[in-house]
């Protein structure tokens, strides 16, 4: 069995994303800061940090097995040449959310939100991955890292505002919309 994927997205003067924006969706924002770096976690940084963000990649949940499926032969993955936009979106959920069993939060997921059916119109063009923070003692539950071409962008943002509709979003107390450019 392979250990998850543990790592930290670092906000600081040098990094291989240029921070472009910060956009506070709901609740408190993070720090401004120039430059965005995905590093395994641990690492030292060698610089100030204004902010840090620890996720880890483990397995799915809320998903079907046929969904997965699916998702391995529609998604690309990350680091693609011409990704040359990412966007950072940290969420908390309520404890409304947690309060609720796994079967009924899937529920609101998929069956009523459509999450899934969602992120699959997008696909390939705009590549993710999701780090479960809730665990870890983290500030957020999730911090999903999207990658897509710059002419994905429109598409991105159509993305985003279906998924914000939904009655998943009522869940959401903090969401912050990091968006950067590549710059090495």
């Amino acid at each position: 069995m392979t250990a998850p994927l543990t790592v930290e997205f670092i906000a600081g003067g040098q990094g291989v994303w240029a921070i472009d924006r910060v956009v506070p969706v709901l609740g408190e924002t993070l720090p401004p800061a120039a430059s965005l770096s995905i590093v395994p976690a641990g690492q030292t940084a060698s610089e100030a940090v204004a902010w840090r963000l620890k996720g880890t990649v483990s397995n799915a949940r809320y998903s079907h097995r046929s969904e997965l499926a699916e998702l391995a032969i529609r998604q690309e993955g990350l680091g693609r040449s011409a990704s040359r936009q990412a966007v950072l979106i940290p969420i908390r959920k309520s404890a409304a959310w947690w309060a609720l069993a796994q079967d009924e939060r899937r529920a609101i997921f998929e069956e009523q939100s459509r999450h899934i059916r969602i992120g699959m119109d997008y696909l390939p063009g705009i590549a993710r991955r999701l780090h479960h923070s809730r665990d870890l003692g983290e500030p957020f539950d999730f911090l999903t890292w999207f990658e897509f071409a710059p002419e994905e962008e429109e598409a991105f943002d159509t993305m985003l505002s279906r998924l914000r509709e939904t009655a998943e979003w009522g869940f959401v107390e903090r969401e912050v919309e990091i968006r950067v450019s590549r710059v090495q």
